[in-house]
């Protein structure tokens, strides 16, 4: 090791799967991390509530009290990957307290509870980084943070949750939702219990922390719109290619002159747009900037190697800024300053539609959906018709409309729903161009 090579000594909690792929890559990279970065970075202190007996063998410090390594004062760099939120914010907050930058893969905990660790980090002059908390080995946040920094940022988009995006990737070819859960589960692209990724609140929380890096604004993770996928059936991706597009669960952040929308909901994409060809488990994200125009960055959103990618290069981040005052450093979202902007309802957010009715095969039935989609305002743009099915003796119809107010197509299709035709609740999904 070179003179010049400065040594920081880094501590860890949480040991699972992100935990020993970041010891991993220190230690299989530390000569080009200490050749492009002046620092050898070593780890000296683990927490690991259930052990750790192959650290303890290279002689690295383990506790089970994951707080001794936020207290440990030979301990220069902290790093989180528990998950969750209660102990995590504890144990941050501990670590800040005692003067330690902090690096973070938390999404769940900046999304939530970001804005008070932040300001003390501030307060106390160290940096809280979490470039791994979004899209995992995608550096989309330091794009947002410095590569960007000199566009007004228009919209953020992107398929942030790689088991969702698998799951609609396997029912395009005709699968249902069921079955593709449980394999994904069995091949560990799911957890035990899914809901996070099917429900879309993995995604909401990664989309705060996008928004509020593209535009300036608090962390406001209760404003955003969510909807999962758990309700989509195969035959709605089936006829959703038939019309030149693939549905996708996509995270849009976007600001216009009412307001900012943030939403995270099953989407209908042209066929040749960028993000309708991220399939299995990848994820991407485009950004599109007044300077720059669109831009695209596509990678592997979890697992440990990437993750830890993200976290590591977080690391080398803080030690080359040690020394430096806080207000030297890139800001942790991107903004030396967060001004609350009006977030604009769902209700107000104005898209195109897909939307399958089941009814009765009665004489008309197409006309008058399409008469009273005519009297709010709603223009149609493509149909189909399938035959009568018959099991139920339905028909599925599936109409594609032009923009309307998400409150205009709400009020149609409840007086739709009610007419004695309608065999089943109306299917609606969001139509995105990009």
């Amino acid at each position: 090791m070179g003179d010049n090579v400065k040594e920081v000594r880094v501590g860890l909690a949480g040991y699972g799967t992100v935990g020993k792929s970041v010891v991993t890559v220190l230690a299989r990279n530390a000569d080009v991390i200490a050749r492009r970065s002046g620092i050898h970075l070593l780890v000296t202190h683990v927490g690991a509530r259930r052990g750790a007996p192959d650290l303890a063998e290279q002689g690295i410090k383990v506790s089970q009290d994951v707080f001794e390594v936020a207290r440990d004062p030979e301990v220069d760099v902290c790093i989180e990957l528990m998950g969750g939120v209660t102990t995590a914010r504890d144990w941050i907050e501990i670590a800040l307290a005692n003067g330690k930058p902090v690096v973070t893969a938390n999404k769940a905990l900046i999304a939530e509870a970001g804005s008070p660790l932040i300001a003390q980090a501030r307060q106390v002059g160290v940096p809280l980084l979490f470039e791994a908390a979004v899209a995992g080995g995608i550096p989309i946040l330091k794009a947002l943070r410095e590569g960007l920094s000199a566009n007004q940022i228009e919209w953020v988009a992107g398929i942030i949750n790689g088991t969702a995006n698998y799951i609609l990737t396997e029912m395009a070819s005709g699968r249902t939702f069921s079955d593709v859960l449980l394999e994904a589960q069995a091949a560990g692209y799911a957890e035990a219990d899914p809901t996070f990724d099917i429900e879309g609140i993995d995604a909401a929380h990664k989309l705060t922390i996008l928004a509020s890096m593209s535009f300036g604004v608090p962390l406001s993770y209760r404003d955003v719109y969510v909807e999962g996928i758990t309700a989509l059936q195969s035959e709605d991706l089936e006829y959703a290619h038939r019309l030149g597009y693939r549905v996708k669960h996509v995270a849009l952040a976007r600001q216009s002159e009412a307001g900012i929308e943030m939403r995270v909901h099953p989407t209908l994409i042209p066929c040749d747009a960028l993000l309708a060809n991220v399939n299995g488990v990848m994820n991407a994200v485009m950004v599109q900037g007044d300077a720059v125009g669109s831009s695209l960055y596509y990678g592997a959103g979890a697992g440990g190697m990437a993750t830890a990618s993200s976290v590591v290069a977080d690391v080398i981040e803080v030690a080359r800024h040690s020394g430096l005052a806080i207000e030297q450093t890139v800001p942790p979202l991107a903004f030396q300053d967060a001004k609350p902007i009006q977030m604009v309802s769902i209700d107000a957010v104005c898209s195109a539609f897909y939307l399958r009715f089941q009814v009765r095969d009665k004489p008309a039935v197409l006309a008058h959906i399409t008469e009273m989609l005519g009297e709010d305002g709603v223009s149609i743009d493509a149909a189909i018709q399938k035959p009568v099915h018959e099991q139920t003796d339905l028909v599925s119809i599936v109409l594609l409309t032009q923009a309307v107010t998400e409150a205009v197509i709400n009020r149609v299709i409840a007086r739709i729903e009610a007419l004695p035709e309608i065999g089943a609740p109306v299917t609606k999904l969001r139509v995105l161009s990009l």
